[in-house]
């Protein structure tokens, strides 16, 4: 009974999570939270913007993000100041440029390769269903059919 007291104890420790509240001065800026924090990529989920997760990360560019709107900087200058610290990915919508060509096309290239490689497939399925007869076959099959007749 002591031990699943205390393995209780210890599992209701990982659960402990922080619950964040701003005050904003007015609704606007509670709105430009909200998009930034939506805009912005948690760099440990990597799938998730940072207004949903719950990594100590996350928390953290959420608190950035709502002093530098405290203290009365734009929403570019909050996107920023985090792209120059951590690079370009952690926006959702990352943009056109040579560092992220590679992120821009790679869907469109994906798709090109996979019609190429479907298509050669077909065609090569439907030469497999169709052999080419010699003509002594041809004469063959000619003779074979008129005997039927």
């Amino acid at each position: 009974m002591k031990k699943l007291a205390l393995c209780l104890l210890l599992l209701s420790q990982s659960v402990h999570a922080e619950i964040e509240i701003y005050q904003f001065a007015t609704p606007e800026l509670e709105s430009r939270y909200q998009n930034l924090t939506e805009e912005l990529r948690c760099l440990v989920c990597q799938n998730q913007n940072i207004a949903d997760s719950h990594a100590e990360l996350a928390q953290d560019l959420r608190r950035k993000v709502y002093e530098k709107l405290s203290a009365g900087e734009s929403n570019e200058q909050i996107i920023t100041y985090m792209t120059d610290r951590y690079g370009d990915f952690v926006l959702y919508r990352p943009p056109f440029n040579v560092k992220t060509l590679i992120l821009w096309l790679a869907p469109i290239l994906t798709l090109l390769i996979g019609g190429l490689g479907f298509w050669s497939l077909l065609k090569r399925r439907k030469e497999d269903d169709e052999p080419e007869l010699s003509d002594e076959e041809r004469e063959r099959l000619n003779q074979l059919l008129e005997t039927k007749e």
